[in-house]
């Protein structure tokens, strides 16, 4: 995970500033005759308590209460909102640093049951910051011992341990590192080289949810938060955990996919002399049944194919595999005739899976001869890339497979010219834009046709720089949605 770029030292310890609430800033200490503003942080008296109106103190507390109440409802509308691990660790830190005092830290995520994924963060340190404090040996800093002291709950827990909540440990201040005991040299060493005096470490972990890992502040002077400051990042804390472990089911979720769709489709590209091949696929949170397909046929011929199958998740990816391995046996017997292999396949998807549909595009190429025989169920027209033009391959309309009775519909012929790349891809790619169809056409192909002349060589560059002109933040894995397939074939 990247970290922050470095903050300038100020001239005293820097504390980023709460929210202020209907003219109330937070950040200021409360004065001594202000109540606790949370339960269970005692109040401070002062000898003028006794002096002041019983309405006046009433009112400071509300005012105390309102205040801290509406910064962590702030602070966690803030958080709820990140779909992702590093937006919610960023989150998380930025907003403990205005909690505690602070302007510098890490986060460390570090699941306890040693599934990951791991990683550190930074706030205002810069990655090498993070590499010297990562060696500071993990028994002496606060954050180390919270990461190896998560144990699970006593030995009268009746509960099996696989589902037995952890204990959380409490929080670790270091108030002064240059007179704290017990630390090691190599941590003073690391504090003076930085330019930190004090840290604060809090746990990423709940009773339910486990350890998750560990956040650190660190101040420039000798301090530590005071009680009112513990109370609301130790609240604050744990609503954050619990959003950073479905953040963490989710990643996984994904994971488990993307890695069970990636083991169905073909493990490399083959080479065919006369042409360069290049494929990008992106897969959901959910796992959609986008496939595609490169495979040598005899006489130097190519096949090519690009589909979908209708649905996410296990099923579809089942269907999908099914679905591909069907296709090349076809297209090994009677690739020459792309209508012939789609018809094939339409029998089949019919006969064995009657209630679900699905989309595909086979070409039979013969490299030498620069010509492409192409048929397409449902799916989306090829688009030609070269220097002098950009242009999409005029199809025939067909429904997509399963939804007649007998499909057939003509095949179409195009002839590249050397140096031309032509794109097949998914209908995921137009509709994770988020456009109407007749908008996302037209900005595939301003992508396409904006393809640098320098990369325009690389099928793989074609595709890179279609793909990040259409989805420039990327492929959201925690939205759901239809994966993202582009299959690049550059003739020579």
């Amino acid at each position: 995970m990247a970290s922050n770029a470095p903050v300038g030292k100020p001239t005293g310890m820097s504390a980023p500033r709460l929210p202020k609430v209907a003219g109330i800033d937070s950040t200021v200490p409360a004065p001594p005759h202000t109540a606790a503003p949370l339960p269970g942080v005692p109040p401070a008296a002062a000898p003028s308590d006794a002096a002041l109106p019983p309405g006046v103190l009433i009112q400071d507390r509300l005012a105390s209460w309102v205040s801290d109440l509406t910064t962590l409802h702030e602070l966690t509308e803030r958080l709820i909102k990140t779909s992702s691990l590093d937006g919610a660790l960023r989150e998380v830190l930025g907003a403990g640093a205005a909690l505690v005092g602070a302007r510098r830290g890490m986060a460390v995520l570090e699941p306890a049951d040693g599934l990951g994924p791991a990683g550190t963060i930074g706030l205002g340190l810069a990655h090498a910051d993070l590499g010297t404090i990562e060696t500071v040996p993990r028994g002496s800093g606060g954050y180390g011992r919270l990461l190896d002291g998560l144990p699970e709950a006593g030995p009268t827990s009746t509960r099996p341990s696989s589902t037995r909540p952890a204990r959380v440990p409490e929080p670790i201040a270091i108030r002064d590192v240059r007179t704290e005991e017990g630390l090691d040299p190599r941590h003073r060493e690391v504090a003076a080289r930085l330019g930190y005096a004090a840290s604060y470490a809090l746990p990423l972990a709940t009773e339910e949810a486990g350890g998750l890992g560990a956040a650190v502040w660190l101040y420039d002077e000798p301090a530590e938060p005071d009680e009112r400051r513990r109370h609301l990042i130790g609240l604050y804390g744990r609503f954050a955990t619990e959003h950073l472990a479905r953040l963490l089911q989710v990643e996984r979720a994904r994971v488990r996919v993307a890695t069970v769709a990636e083991e169905l489709l073909p493990s490399r590209l083959p080479r065919v002399p006369g042409v360069r091949l290049a494929v990008r696929h992106l897969t959901g949170s959910q796992g959609g049944g986008d496939w595609y397909d490169a495979l040598p046929l005899p006489e130097g011929a190519l096949g090519l194919a690009v589909g979908s199958v209708s649905g996410t998740g296990p099923s579809a990816l089942a269907a999908m595999g099914r679905l591909r391995a069907s296709l090349r046996a076809y297209a090994v017997m009677e690739g020459e005739d792309p209508v012939a292999v789609l018809s094939d396949l339409e029998l089949l998807l019919r006969l064995t899976e009657p209630a679900r549909s699905a989309t595909a595009l086979f070409a039979y190429a013969e490299p030498a001869q620069r010509r492409i025989v192409l048929a397409g169920a449902g799916h989306a027209p090829p688009l030609v890339v070269g220097d002098r033009r950009t242009e999409f391959v005029e199809t025939s309309l067909s429904a997509p497979l399963g939804m007649l009775t007998c499909w057939e519909a003509p095949s179409v012929e195009l002839s590249p010219a050397p140096g031309e790349t032509v794109l097949l891809y998914t209908d995921g790619l137009l509709r994770r834009t988020g456009d109407a169809t007749d908008r996302a056409f037209a900005r595939l192909h301003a992508a396409a046709a904006s393809v640098p002349g320098a990369d325009r060589s690389d099928p793989g560059a074609v595709a890179d720089h279609v793909l990040r002109t259409l989805l420039p933040e990327g492929l959201d894995p925690t939205v759901e949605g239809e994966d993202v397939v582009l299959l690049a074939v550059r003739f020579e």
